[in-house]
């Protein structure tokens, strides 16, 4: 058996349920925060137990940077929605992606039509979050 990459599988990621209290204390405008890939989805559900301050906004990645699948703009929607929901504001919600395009240490690159597809997916979902929450 192979073990896991790191830099590929995020296995020794800090749950965030672990530094949500740093992050809070941070003095900062907003956070961002990987909420597509498999190892943070479940995430939203710290920020419910942990309400964001008053004086924060989130930037949710909806989008995972490192897979050439395009998500579906429902997909999007749903990840938007459950963010939103756990901060209780979708006001102070902004979508965005888990991280940059190219920072995948060690994975292939994400081709550039794809990009450009997962960027029309989160504007996609983005505007079907919005009707269903505002």
């Amino acid at each position: 058996m192979i073990a896991p990459d790191p830099a590929v599988n995020h296995p020794l990621d800090v749950p965030l349920e672990e530094i949500v209290a740093r992050l809070y204390a941070a003095r900062v405008g907003a956070l961002v925060l990987s909420m597509a890939n498999p190892r943070h989805a479940h995430e939203h559900r710290v920020l419910a137990r942990h309400p964001l301050p008053a004086d924060m906004l989130l930037v949710a990645g909806v989008i995972d940077t490192t897979t050439n699948y395009v998500e579906h703009p429902e997909v999007v929607a749903e990840r938007i929605e459950r963010a939103a929901h756990a901060i209780g504001d979708p006001r102070r919600l902004i979508a965005g992606t888990d991280c940059g395009f190219e920072t995948a240490a060690g994975m292939a690159d994400v081709a550039e039509e794809v990009v450009w597809e997962k960027l029309r997916a989160l504007r996609e979902g983005a505007d079907l979050a919005t009707r269903r929450l505002l």
